[in-house]
């Protein structure tokens, strides 16, 4: 990874439907040399995609809350299991494997108050696995939506 890789990637960041033309002329090279050190950062997987930044509130879903969970028994089978039932949930909109006191933090999306107590109450202390649950509704959700490689 060296300056021009970053370069790109600040400019893929900032808009990851930028054309290769304007990402080239952003940096200062050849589209053929930008479409070039693109397609490397993909296939090495640094790039794995471009993703749709939803206002959640417009989509009906304007509550979001931090849901720490811990497990028992703490076993791989269980952790592993529960990890996928709550990552394919639609509310979940990130599923956080921790160590501590909390072997899980999911972070949720829900259209009420009402529909967050649902979720809780409904979905996730019925599983026998759910030792503890603890919410934390979220006010405001700031994202840092570039992020250089270490030493950039």
């Amino acid at each position: 990874m060296d300056e021009l890789d970053a370069a790109i990637l600040r400019e893929l960041q900032s808009d990851a439907r930028k054309t290769n033309r304007d990402v080239a002329a952003a940096v200062g090279i050849s589209p053929t040399t930008a479409l070039e050190r693109t397609r490397a950062l993909r296939a090495r997987g640094v790039i794995r995609g471009a993703r749709l930044d939803l206002d959640l509130a417009a989509i009906g879903r304007g509550v979001q809350a931090l849901v720490a969970v811990r497990i028992r028994p703490p076993s791989r089978d269980v952790i592993e299991s529960f990890r996928d039932w709550a990552a394919a949930l639609p509310q979940t909109l990130g599923v956080f494997v921790t160590s501590g006191s909390e072997d899980f933090i999911l972070h949720v999306a829900v259209g009420s108050n009402d529909d967050l107590y649902a979720f809780v109450i409904d979905e996730l202390t019925l599983r026998r696995e759910v030792a503890d649950v603890r919410t934390s509704i979220v006010y405001e959700h700031l994202q840092n939506r570039s992020v250089l490689p270490v030493g950039r």
